[in-house]
């Protein structure tokens, strides 16, 4: 399997989210990112981490709350924000990042 790294720097578009099984939000937001990249294809690849079994790598990306989306392009980040996102907020925000 990749590392995560490498999945940064591979994809031209990769949406991280940070989430949580006990996050009400997180699990309102698990359909949108399916109907998102569902939408987006291999313009755009997903990665969810759960924070509880992950804690070193949110404590990396200095994840506070959960859930947060942090969009990269060519493995920099463009993008972050915490809470659960609209999808036509999400694909939007992909689409005005793609080129």
């Amino acid at each position: 399997m990749a590392s995560f790294n490498e999945i940064l720097q591979k994809n031209a578009l990769v949406l991280v989210d940070f989430s949580a099984e006990w996050c009400g939000p997180c699990q309102m937001l698990a359909p949108i990112l399916k109907e998102v990249k569902d939408e987006m294809g291999e313009k755009l690849s997903i990665i969810k981490i759960d924070i509880d079994k992950n804690q070193a790598v949110a404590s990396k990306f200095h994840v506070q709350g959960v859930p947060t989306l942090i969009l990269y392009k060519n493995g920099t980040q463009v993008w972050r924000q915490s809470g659960l996102q609209p999808k036509h907020e999400l694909l939007k925000l992909i689409n005005s990042h793609l080129s």
